[in-house]
């Protein structure tokens, strides 16, 4: 255990030479100014993810919440952090956007398609009740006997759309879709790949189209 903090602590002291003193008025003037994030990227938990790093965002200019499966419960089912980020991100900070990133090999998504998998886990098994209409979609549209890859592909672009929905449900956000002030979009993430796919209305998730060079 002492080994992994001791490679955090090696991070740190990177950051501290490295990265730090190259970036330190930006730092300044970030922690001198109330912080203005122009979006809210709400993703999954996996460590694999790096939702600065993907959207090469710097300090103070995207504001994240992460959990198990990029998941956003419907307003009043679940109200906790990820309501709460929602609220705060669109009636105190005044977003703009917010993007719902799911992503290839995730976790959640497997404990849909295989819930023994989760049984000893009884809070990320609750957690997931959530996202299992998405699975009902995907075993609707595909049919009973659907190749494994396939099936967890629109498993994890139904979970986002899904989530997407529920957002939608929260006062906050309904009300600054009504009047403009806010939009929504939803993201898949092909880690291998380093490609994105985004969805921006409501059903179809397109490739975002490299400039030429």
């Amino acid at each position: 255990m002492s080994e992994v903090l001791d490679s955090l602590k090696d991070g740190l002291r990177r950051f501290r030479t490295e990265v730090y003193p190259e970036q330190a008025s930006t730092y300044r003037k970030v922690e001198a100014e109330p912080q203005h994030p122009k979006a809210l990227f709400i993703t999954c938990a996996d460590s694999r993810i790096d939702p600065g790093l993907l959207t090469m965002s710097g300090p103070g200019e995207l504001f994240v919440s992460r959990n198990i499966g990029n998941i956003v419960p419907g307003y009043g089912e679940m109200l906790g952090g990820v309501s709460a980020v929602v609220e705060y991100a669109v009636s105190a900070l005044k977003v703009q956007h917010i993007a719902i990133c799911g992503h290839s090999d995730c976790g959640a998504i497997k404990g849909l398609l295989d819930p023994a998998a989760v049984r000893q886990m009884p809070t990320v098994e609750n957690w997931l009740k959530n996202a299992h209409a998405a699975l009902s979609v995907a075993n609707a549209l595909l049919g009973p006997t659907p190749a494994r890859e396939q099936l967890v592909k629109l498993v994890t672009e139904q979970n986002v759309l899904l989530q997407l929905q529920h957002l939608r449900t929260h006062p906050a956000v309904a009300a600054g879709l009504a009047v403009g002030r806010l939009s929504i979009s939803g993201w898949v993430y092909d880690i291998g790949a380093g490609e994105v796919r985004i969805c921006e209305d409501g059903t179809t998730f397109e490739p975002v189209i490299l400039a030429p060079a």
